[in-house]
């Protein structure tokens, strides 16, 4: 249930409602928007069915949500969630790329990728030191040395780091090496790890499942925020399907279809949706075009000797023609990269 103070509500007023809920076992969630504050009761609301909220002092209505998800709806949370990292906003009038390599090779090629794209305006810099693959065999990242190099190059260019976590167990390190946390599409439905994620205050990057409905996708994100991690971030990275000419089909409906029923930031991720190169410029412009709030970009300088995905990853000079197409993209829908 979604409870609706009025404009002129007090701080007291709030502190009774926030006090009753929690009498009945319930836990209080507050968003306070430009215009009402919004109290969430959180937990079993049968207990609510007898109580008259909207007699209390402050309140204009009550409203039950009827979605299974309930903090992550837009209809506990109106306005959009931007998530701040660092100074730096996902969710705002800026689209924030994030570019990089799919697997942290070494530190050298690490630091001559960000060098590369950084003249784009990029300031989150992608790589994965632990690598979910499908074959056992193929190379599975440097683990905590490539955290390691993550963070010197970090440190030598100010850029943000982004990389996914895929066991609980390693929580820890990620807290103390990455800024975004990145859960793969792999472990969308992985509620240990979802649920650790939702304890710690770094935000978190989901990908939507491969098979996943978007209801699915959104229950996820409940299991983080219901932790009381409000920093999540959704990104589509497309689906399986029955086609076989791309490495998965781009939900592209997906990404106004979400900012219609949650509040939370979305970004689109076209290198893994489509695994061609020659298609990521075109449905990259067109996730901005449907309102995305990103871009998760694989770059390589050097595609041909990459240790993972290296048929998806754009050379800097293409990736920075790029971004200068998508920049006239943003203008056109009033926003900017």
């Amino acid at each position: 249930m979604i409870i609706v103070m009025r404009p002129d509500c007090q701080e007291e007023d709030v502190a009774r409602i926030v006090r009753r809920l929690e009498d009945m076992n319930l836990r209080a969630h507050i968003s306070k928007g430009e215009q009402r504050t919004i109290i969430g009761a959180i937990g079993d609301e049968r207990v609510l069915a007898e109580i008259p909220m909207e007699s209390f002092p402050g309140v204009e209505k009550a409203l039950p949500i009827l979605k299974p998800y309930k903090l992550v709806s837009r209809e506990f949370k109106p306005d959009n969630t931007v998530v701040n990292v660092d100074g730096l906003e996902i969710g705002g009038s800026q689209i924030q790329i994030i570019a990089g390599p799919c697997a942290v090779e070494s530190r050298e090629i690490l630091e001559e990728i960000a060098e590369s794209v950084e003249p784009a305006g990029v300031r989150f810099l992608r790589g994965g030191a632990f690598k979910p693959r499908t074959s056992p065999y193929a190379f599975q990242g440097w683990g905590e040395k490539g955290l390691k190099f993550l963070a010197g190059v970090r440190e030598k260019t100010g850029m943000k780091i982004v990389t996914e976590l895929m066991d609980p167990r390693d929580i820890v390190l990620f807290y103390k090496y990455a800024d975004i946390i990145q859960i793969g599409t792999r472990n969308m439905q992985n509620f240990r790890l979802l649920t650790e994620v939702g304890n710690i205050d770094k935000p978190v990057i989901l990908k939507r499942g491969l098979c996943a409905t978007i209801k699915e996708f959104l229950m996820s994100a409940e299991y983080i925020m219901a932790q009381g991690n409000e920093n999540v971030i959704l990104c589509e990275r497309g689906i399986r399907t029955f086609e076989t000419e791309t490495r998965n089909t781009l939900d592209i409906s997906a990404v106004p279809l979400l900012k219609k029923l949650t509040h939370l930031p979305v970004i689109v991720d076209p290198s893994h949706a489509v695994g061609r190169v020659d298609l990521v410029p075109a449905v990259s412009k067109a996730a901005i075009a449907a309102g995305a709030d990103g871009l998760l970009i694989e770059v390589h300088v050097r595609p041909e000797e990459a240790l993972s995905d290296g048929p998806q990853s754009l050379k800097p000079d293409d990736f920075i023609t790029l971004i200068d197409e998508c920049r006239r993209v943003a203008a056109a829908v009033g926003r900017s990269i």
